[in-house]
């Protein structure tokens, strides 16, 4: 069922809240009052940035790069791959500010909603074996010292939730 969510979901604030509603099912954990920041963070073969959480904040950053990317490489995986994203890094809003840890837990969660095979999971899996479809091949190239940041409108639409619950 979840899957067909997904592949219904018409924007990011969409993909955002299955992502909380994953979460409170499988932890019981919940933040409301998050927005969502795009910006070109760069990136190239070499790595890059999905996304980024300030600590004690209430806004995601992410890299509109790969999103960029990925719609000419591979639009299929376009939403696993934001769901993906954005479970990371709403695990981070939660607390689960260790990196690793944070990892872990979204492929736990992955794998218990989508099962091993599907894209969300194999993207918690192991996320550099989709590079080629999430960056440009260009050597050299490094982001502006400042970036220009674009707030999506409507992003957390649940946010009247407690602050961490």
């Amino acid at each position: 069922m979840i899957e067909k969510e997904l592949e219904s979901a018409k924007d990011l604030a969409d993909i955002f809240e299955l992502v909380k509603t994953t979460v409170r099912k499988a932890i019981g954990q919940e933040r409301g009052g998050l927005m969502l920041g795009l910006a070109n963070l760069g990136g190239g073969p070499e790595g890059f940035v999905g996304a980024f959480y300030p600590v004690a904040t209430n806004i995601i950053v992410m890299n509109s790069l790969p999103l960029k990317r990925i719609k000419e490489t591979d639009p299929a995986l376009y939403k696993p791959y934001v769901f993906h994203i954005l479970l990371h890094e709403y695990l981070h809003t939660l607390g689960i500010i260790d990196e690793a840890a944070a990892r872990q837990k979204a492929y736990k969660i992955s794998e218990a909603t989508f099962g091993k095979d599907h894209p969300v999971t194999q993207f918690a899996a192991d996320l550099s074996r989709f590079i080629p479809k999430l960056v440009y091949p260009v050597y050299g190239w490094t982001p502006p010292q400042e970036y220009r940041l674009e707030l999506v409108k409507g992003f957390d639409r649940g946010s009247t939730a407690p602050y961490i619950g």
